[in-house]
């Protein structure tokens, strides 16, 4: 919803067009800045109470574009991208309470798909939330009513969350720190699983956070049009999870890995070959594929870097170095995008399927990705 609705918004609200992105990258800007504290605040009272500190901060968030989008206020349409971002860091977490519900690591891939499914209701529910709510509330430029309603969807949220019960490990413990963070951050497991995850996101949120933009600003497609892009391109970040998980058991973590940097590889070239509706479905569709298979390979790596009391420690390392890469690209993808056009987003990215590749070949000596 934020993806959709920020971007259209703030293009209207904005002192300058090319600030249109910002309320999107401020998004990743929120969730980087609060990866650490997040996970120490599920180490000391526990991933179930842990969790609704980010259920609240996502309340603010509502409430705080809810006034930006009736008083077309810019700043307070950026304060709201804040807080939902440190609402998606609490999210993150839940990712590895996924994996600390099984115990045999050859597990991890199915448990990360099955916890990744949840994103196929994200896929049409958000930007569905966005267009149903555009005119449900009048507004100068549109959208409070998006707001409202996705405070509303939070709270449901919240009911569903009281089910949950965390398991043992999930628990806060009194442990002993283990290694020193250098030397954890070090290790051959955690930079291939942190690098493949920090690929996947600063290459899928740079194309992703421009395309709305893109679409409706500069090539005059409709909002149903955009709108249909960016829903189809997050079902196909979320719709491989019900596969990829037995793929990653059946072939290994690294197969996945070289499948997600061949995705974006045809991206590129997709992307490049021309802006008509075609090309932008294809090329987010592909982009969404390709960032499931690298991230949920990288996260399921992520737990042979480290021991069982030192997970929170190694958990926020890798969400820093994740969510940082990506609030970087984000927030450079609307001055790219206005100052060097479409081709020449696409085709900066090519640098970093490098970078991929060589953390790929790194993972050789990593025993679950055979």
């Amino acid at each position: 919803m934020m993806v959709l609705v920020s971007g259209l918004l703030s293009a209207r609200i904005a002192p300058d067009e090319k600030l249109a992105t910002l309320p999107v990258a401020l998004v990743v800007v929120g969730t980087a800045c609060s990866a650490v504290p997040a996970a120490m605040i599920n180490r000391r009272f526990g991933r179930k109470r842990g969790g609704y500190f980010g259920f609240a901060a996502g309340l603010v968030a509502c409430a705080l574009g809810y006034i930006a989008a009736k008083e077309a206020v810019f700043p307070l349409l950026l304060a709201a991208s804040l807080c939902m971002g440190a609402a998606v860091a609490f999210g993150q977490q839940f990712r590895f309470a996924a994996l600390e519900s099984v115990s045999d690591p050859s597990n991890y891939g199915p448990a990360i798909s099955a916890f990744m499914t949840g994103g196929l209701v994200a896929a049409v529910l958000g930007p569905e939330i966005g267009a149903f709510g555009r005119d449900l509330i009048e507004s100068p430029h549109g959208f409070a009513g998006s707001f409202a309603v996705q405070g509303g969807v939070i709270l449901a949220a919240v009911l569903l969350y009281s089910l949950y019960h965390e398991t043992p490990q999930s628990a806060s413990l009194s442990e002993p720190r283990g290694r020193p963070m250098k030397e954890i951050v070090r290790s051959p497991a955690f930079m291939v699983a942190a690098g493949t995850a920090a690929v996947s996101y600063i290459v899928m949120s740079f194309i992703m956070t421009a395309t709305p933009i893109n679409m409706y600003e500069l090539c005059g497609f409709t909002l149903t049009d955009t709108k249909r892009v960016i829903q189809s391109h997050i079902l196909a970040m979320f719709l491989p999870s019900l596969f990829s998980g037995w793929l990653m058991k059946r072939y290994g973590a690294r197969k996945l890995m070289i499948a997600g940097v061949v995705a974006y590889a045809v991206v590129v070239v997709v992307g490049t070959q021309g802006q008509r509706l075609v090309h932008f479905w294809a090329a987010l569709v592909v982009l969404g594929v390709g960032w499931n298979f690298l991230f949920a390979s990288g996260t399921a790596l992520l737990p042979l870097s480290y021991q069982p009391s030192e997970r929170f420690r190694a958990q926020a390392a890798n969400d820093l170095c994740v969510f940082g890469s990506q609030a970087v690209a984000s927030l450079s993808a609307g001055w790219f995008l206005f100052s060097f056009g479409w081709s020449a987003m696409l085709f900066s990215c090519a640098p970093l399927l490098l970078v991929a590749g060589v953390l790929i070949g790194r993972s050789r000596s990593l025993r679950t990705a055979s």
